[in-house]
């Protein structure tokens, strides 16, 4: 292995702006319950059912409404 690389003429990575972040967020456990099962129904992993959920979401400009009760 060499002591010293030249990156100076490398290229970025064009695809890197579309890579998906890692972040920590807190799910109910009746949320993880209900993707996990869903995951053992299609086979895909319940992390990535939950993205393309909030990605659907994202795309049809779905807005939240929350009514408290009196």
């Amino acid at each position: 292995m060499r002591e010293h690389y030249d990156f100076s003429n490398g290229i970025k990575n064009p695809y890197a702006e579309r890579l998906k972040k890692q972040i920590t967020i807190r799910l109910d456990d009746e949320v993880i319950t209900y993707f996990k099962a869903m995951a053992e129904e299609t086979g895909m992993s319940y992390q990535n059912i939950i993205n393309y959920y909030l990605l659907d979401c994202v795309r049809e400009k779905r807005q939240l409404h929350i009514a408290f009760s009196k």
